[in-house]
């Protein structure tokens, strides 16, 4: 018998097909079912970049803020151009937020933890990511394999997403929400920056992302949707 992941589906309309969803949901994974060792059912693994495959698992985590499981990538592939994905197939949305407990646990080029939406495919989607090494929020989009970061508004020509604490070690929790051209980023509950940006302007799907030797584990996906898909 396959396990999976928890899910907590609330729909305000009818169900219009397998993958997606009327005006309003809300999916809550905290991968407490999901078999030990394995990739969770209804998620696939890509690669942005080169270098090794990647590794996207549940694992057994005590300090989870739910249960007692996480997702973990645990690759350690130092390739500096690197990017695991982990993609939930079952919502394709627009407008939609976003939000992930995450925890860096180690990494020498990066520790870092990203959420994924508006995804096409392994090469074009918008990514924000927390990075524990560098202390910093950024978002970027990844148009045709190239990331390009995109500038908080009002932040100036130079600006690099946001300086902030990213404790290594800990539960975070980082926040997308995405309405229309307008991005708006929040780090443990706080609001970091707002992004506009017209690439990518069709429903695509979300996931999770690391990037080189990134080491993270992730908890407690809530995935919101506005709007029919």
């Amino acid at each position: 018998m396959k396990t999976t992941p928890t899910i907590i589906l609330t729909v305000f309309c009818t169900l219009l097909a397998v993958g997606k969803v009327g005006s309003a949901a809300q999916i809550v994974l905290d991968f407490d079912t999901a078999a030990v060792g394995k990739l969770p059912v209804d998620f696939s693994t890509a690669l942005t970049g080169s270098g090794g495959p990647v590794t996207w698992v549940v694992k057994e985590d005590a300090s989870a803020p739910s249960g007692g499981k996480v997702l973990a990538q645990t690759s350690t592939d130092a390739t500096s151009h690197r990017f695991p994905l982990c993609v939930y197939e079952k919502v394709i949305a627009r407008d939609v937020e976003v939000t992930v407990r995450f925890k860096a646990v180690s990494g020498k080029v990066d520790q870092a933890a990203g959420i994924v939406w508006r995804y096409r495919d392994k090469d074009n989607y918008y990514i924000v990511r927390a990075n524990a090494l560098e202390n910093n929020v950024v978002l970027y989009k990844v148009e045709n394999g190239k990331r390009t970061d995109l500038k908080p508004l009002g932040a100036g020509l130079f600006a690099y997403g946001k300086k902030v604490k990213v404790p290594n070690g800990q539960w975070s929790e980082l926040r997308i929400a995405a309405k229309g051209n307008r991005f708006e980023v929040s780090l443990n509950g706080e609001s970091l920056f707002v992004v506009e940006d017209n690439t990518f302007t069709e429903a695509g799907k979300v996931g999770l992302w690391t990037k080189a030797d990134s080491v993270t584990f992730f908890d407690d996906l809530i995935i919101k949707t506005s709007e029919s898909q």
